[in-house]
């Protein structure tokens, strides 16, 4: 078992093998009933996890900050990602903020193992919160970043 350089799973080959696992996770979730606020909501929580692969840019970082941002924090908008990916359409407009170290406890493990749709929504948002919860410095710029993008496209 080696240690994912992202998250800290201990898993075979690593971050490879963590990889592995976001993926085969992503294909079984093609055939299941999960709706794509929460598949959205994984890939997010995923790449927040691993930001040395997923969120390289500003803009990178921004989508899916604002991204789990939205699905946790305004769970009835009913079109607030469409907005934010509008609003990251072409030249970025967000600087990038420092990394943070510690990035949440659970990892994508939690959903992995879920035998169903609906424990899997449930793990799923068990450990997104647990990412959102990490995140806690970067909160107030992400709901910055979201009001930005509802107030319409300032450049």
């Amino acid at each position: 078992m080696i240690a994912c350089a992202g998250c800290g799973l201990a898993v075979p080959r690593g971050t490879g093998g963590c990889r592995a696992m976001f993926d085969e996770l992503a294909v079984r979730q093609w055939s299941s009933p999960v709706a794509y606020p929460v598949r959205r909501m994984m890939v997010d929580t995923y790449a927040l996890q691993h930001p040395d692969e997923f969120c390289v840019s500003a803009k990178s970082l921004a989508a899916h900050l604002t991204g789990l941002c939205a699905v946790l924090e305004y769970p009835s908008h009913p079109t607030l990602l469409q907005v934010l990916r509008r609003w990251l359409d072409g030249p970025s407009p967000v600087a990038k903020p420092d990394l943070l170290a510690a990035r949440g406890a659970l990892t994508i493990a939690e959903a992995y193992g879920a035998p169903d749709a609906e424990r899997l929504v449930s793990a799923a948002d068990r450990w997104a919160r647990d990412v959102w919860k990490a995140y806690a410095p970067l909160h107030p710029l992400a709901r910055r970043w979201v009001e930005q993008a509802l107030a319409g496209p300032v450049r």
